[in-house]
């Protein structure tokens, strides 16, 4: 028996350690695939942190060119608000093609257009509804102010018989033949 296990050792040994490196090859696959997975999943996050920076510091180049050079014209404010992003982003190390700091300020400009049109509207809104009840109330006040006039001119028994009666006629309506039909 005891030869039988010196005879096989080897082969056993053989097979571990070729099972042991298979299944290490299988691991470091799967690590390998994980630290791809894991490395894309960085940049994309990078990315999504470094885009929110650039559209808040987009913002801020709109809102400082919107404010200190209301005066001028719009190439100029765009001018100052991309040296103005441009500088804030390199700063922090992030690197922007002008045309994407542009459509990032453009961006930051439509949405400052859409809130300020929505402001208006509800303002306008606003100040309708109240012309609207202030003209109800002078109508109102107005009726109430000729009432009175009138009352007060033809006194109070004259407007009790200002109303017209109305009579019923309970009379039958007379009849008339057109064309052998009977009309009533």
């Amino acid at each position: 028996m005891q030869t039988i296990i010196e005879t096989v050792q080897p082969y056993v040994n053989t097979i571990v350690t070729a099972a042991a490196g298979v299944l290490t090859a299988f691991i470091l696959g799967g690590l390998n695939k994980l630290k791809t997975k894991v490395n894309v999943w960085l940049e994309a996050r990078t990315t999504a942190a470094q885009r929110e920076v650039i559209h808040k510091v987009a913002g801020e180049a709109f809102a400082l060119a919107q404010t200190t050079f209301k005066d001028v014209g719009g190439v100029r404010k765009m001018q100052e608000a991309l040296q103005y992003a441009s500088l804030r982003l390199t700063e922090q190390g992030i690197v922007v093609s002008p045309t994407e700091l542009q459509a990032a300020i453009e961006k930051a400009y439509l949405e400052y257009k859409a809130k300020t049109k929505a402001v208006l509207a509800t303002e306008a809104q606003t100040n309708e509804d109240a012309a609207q009840a202030a003209v109800k109330d002078a109508v109102s006040s107005l009726a109430a102010k000729v009432t009175a006039i009138l009352t007060q001119a033809t006194g109070p028994d004259a407007t009790e018989s200002t109303v017209p009666e109305t009579h019923q006629d309970t009379a039958p309506a007379p009849q008339a033949n057109v064309t052998g039909v009977a009309v009533e």
